[in-house]
């Protein structure tokens, strides 16, 4: 009999570990929306900023843009001058969401994309000029993980050499 009941609690906590484990993949990190009741209540959504004890925020936002700015539609001329140029932050998804602009992005002409090669061509329609500036398509132009410094400095010398003078666009 006591070695049926060492059984029971074996699986009883064989069962609670599992469902620990499922947990973590399901609900990551310690602001568990999952777990917080107080998060269903309209209290709680009104102010993200606000700590559950009601102390002031530690955290401000600089920048508080509005609905418009954030769903805001931009067009982009891929025949015209426009150019996207991907700032690669590291440890943020960068290199996924860069390899997602050339690979799978739906334009009137994608980036034409080699197997075995990093590096995709993304050239405008009818023209040998790049639309997308990023690693994967012009490489390490500005130098490896390039800052916002560096790209402001780099990127315009480093596509306006390729073109002529008299077809340089004003930026």
């Amino acid at each position: 009999m006591e070695d049926r009941s060492h059984k029971v609690l074996l699986a009883l906590v064989m069962l609670f570990l599992f469902a620990m484990i499922v947990l973590q993949y399901v609900c990551p990190g310690t602001e568990c929306q999952l777990l917080r009741l107080r998060a269903l209540s309209p209290a709680a959504a009104a102010d993200p900023y606000r700590a559950e004890d009601e102390t002031p925020a530690r955290f401000v936002p600089r920048f508080n843009f509005s609905a418009d700015d954030l769903l805001r539609r931009v067009d982009f001329n891929i025949k015209g001058d426009d150019l996207i140029v991907f700032l690669h932050i590291q440890k943020t998804g960068g290199t996924t969401f860069g390899r997602h602009l050339v690979r799978n992005i739906q334009l009137e002409q994608p980036c034409e994309c080699r197997a075995g090669q990093k590096k995709c061509t993304c050239h405008r329609p009818g023209k040998r000029e790049t639309w997308l500036f990023s690693r994967f398509s012009t490489g390490w132009s500005c130098g490896l993980h390039a800052d916002w410094t560096e790209l402001t400095n780099c990127v315009p010398s480093v596509v306006d050499s390729k073109k002529e003078v008299r077809l340089r666009p004003s930026r």
